[in-house]
């Protein structure tokens, strides 16, 4: 499969994902059967501002990483307040954690603010489309209040946010598995260990706990195993060897087993054996439902909705789920009636294109 379809289909299946899950991301599962019927939500519904196909805070981060990978592949000369080189990776951090101070500013501003420091740039900012709060999780915020003196050694809790390990790691990092990061020609394929290693390096930009961006990495590392052409569930047992070279590593490593296992044990597939992996507030816990749920059910469709109709985090799981099911079939497997009304699609097929 030419590695273009498998790039737009991991960002447009996230961003599928994270729309579905969007309007019922803090019901308990009663509340979703009791309002969409005893199957839960079979498609889009309307969120509380009266529309449909409405992407969150999952996606608009999704989208800044791809621009601040795109800003590290130009290169060119460290922007002002860029971090030093002491730690492996700067040339991709710095450009990422500017990236994310962009996205900051779409939470607090109603349209683009004057370009009056040195990450306010590109034309990503300039989408006023982007310029809305969607429930964005308190560490992305706090975090990107702070200082960031670079990442810690892998392991080790991060220099900001150390006690956090929410799932806006994860729902963020699949574009880092997407495509070389550093020093590769042009059409090569990701490096998986990089790909883990930078994700984790820029989840600390605003989570420090290692659980949280370890996570990240193992997931980047998946999405960048699918691009490669492994399946699945190889893939899962690949980033699972890669982890295992990282301290601290014990809590994903026992998320994502728990997610194969009970794909595996021919149980039948249910909200409430999603619900038996966690609430997906927090990183390994979101990572683990996505995983289940794209093994669990041969069908797109099918999958993406037993990834939202819980009652946990449904976006983010949703999210996750799409990035690991268009990472692995392309684009042209997800729903037309999905893709079609998605908030945001062109703006999603352009960075697509120009990543790939």
């Amino acid at each position: 499969m030419d590695v273009r379809d498998r790039v737009r289909g991991c960002l447009l299946g996230g961003a599928i994902g994270d729309a579905l899950g969007s309007p019922i991301e803090f019901q308990s599962l009663r509340e979703i059967r009791r309002e969409h019927g005893a199957e839960g939500i079979t498609g889009y519904v309307t969120t509380w501002r009266g529309k449909s196909g409405l992407i969150t805070d999952d996606t608009q981060m999704t989208l800044f990483t791809v621009e601040g990978l795109l800003r590290a592949r130009a290169g060119g000369p460290p922007t002002p307040g860029s971090l030093g080189a002491a730690y492996p990776y700067p040339g991709v951090v710095e450009p990422v954690r500017q990236a994310y101070q962009r996205w900051f500013d779409t939470q607090n501003h109603q349209a683009p603010p004057p370009a009056d420091l040195p990450h306010r740039t590109g034309r990503l900012r300039e989408e006023t489309w982007l310029y809305s709060r969607r429930a964005p999780g308190n560490a992305c915020l706090s975090g990107l209040r702070r200082q960031f003196p670079g990442p810690s050694p892998l392991g080790q809790p991060g220099p900001v946010n150390p006690d956090s390990k929410g799932c806006g790691t994860v729902m963020r990092s699949a574009p880092f598995g997407l495509v070389p990061l550093s020093g590769a020609a042009d059409g090569a394929r990701p490096d998986p260990r990089e790909a883990f290693e930078v994700a984790a390096a820029c989840a600390q930009i605003t989570h420090g706990h290692p659980t949280g961006y370890l996570a990240a990495g193992a997931f980047a590392a998946i999405t960048a195993y699918l691009v490669a052409g492994e399946d699945l569930e190889p893939a899962v047992h690949r980033a699972l060897d890669l982890l295992a070279g990282y301290p601290a590593h014990d809590e994903t490593s026992a998320a994502l087993r728990a997610a194969v296992a009970l794909a595996a044990d021919g149980g039948g597939h249910s909200p409430e054996r999603v619900e038996s992996l966690g609430g997906a507030w927090v990183a390994e816990e979101a990572l683990a439902i996505g995983v289940y749920c794209a093994l669990a059910e041969p069908s797109v469709e099918r999958a993406l909705l037993l990834s939202v109709n819980h009652s946990g985090d449904s976006d983010s799981t949703g999210s996750v789920c799409g990035n690991l099911l268009g990472a692995l079939h392309g684009a042209g497997v997800l729903p037309a009636a999905w893709l079609r009304p998605l908030e945001g699609r062109d703006t999603i097929e352009r960075l697509a294109t120009e990543l790939a």
